[in-house]
This record gives structure tokens, sequence and C-alpha cells, in this order.
């Protein structure tokens, strides 16, 4: 596993947001898991927000940052699996 890896929410053909992979797995699982709480505290309030009904462009913009918090957290678990795999 490369140290540094691209995370996958942003295409591009040079990436400028990396994860290290040898950072320790404390640092990495509260890093994936403070995204992962951004996004349930996003998508509670979307769902007490009664005002947000049929505003598409909105729910389009809040989808779009809720899926690359849940990317990045993911990304992030997944650095952590494979690290824990190697140790056995």
């Amino acid at each position: 596993m490369a140290r540094y890896m691209p995370i996958t929410g942003i295409d591009c053909m040079i990436p400028s947001l990396l994860i290290d992979a040898e950072a320790p797995l404390d640092v990495l699982h509260d890093t994936a898991a403070h995204r992962i709480r951004s996004v349930t505290q996003l998508l509670e309030s979307m769902a007490l927000n009664e005002s947000l009904t049929g505003e598409a462009t909105l729910l389009r913009d809040f989808a779009q940052v809720i899926a690359t918090q849940l990317r990045d957290g993911c990304d992030l678990l997944d650095v952590i699996g494979r690290r824990l795999q190697a140790r056995t």
C-alpha cells in the first residue's frame, strides 16, 4: 500500500487531498468518525427541517456534501482495514 493515497471523492489527474496510510490508527479512526458524524448530524437536521420540501437544488447540494464526506470516511476506513489485515 502506498503511503499517500488520494481520496476518491475528487477525480483529478493530480490529487491534492491525500490520506497518510502510515498515520496512527487512532488518528485515521478519529478522522473517519468525524466525517461520518458530521454527515449524520446534517442528515438529522435535514430530516427535522420541513422547509426543505420541494427545494430540489438545495437538496442536491446537500446530497453532494453528504456523499463527499461519506466517501472520505469510507476511504479512511479502507486504509484502517488494510492496516489491520496486514497485522495478521
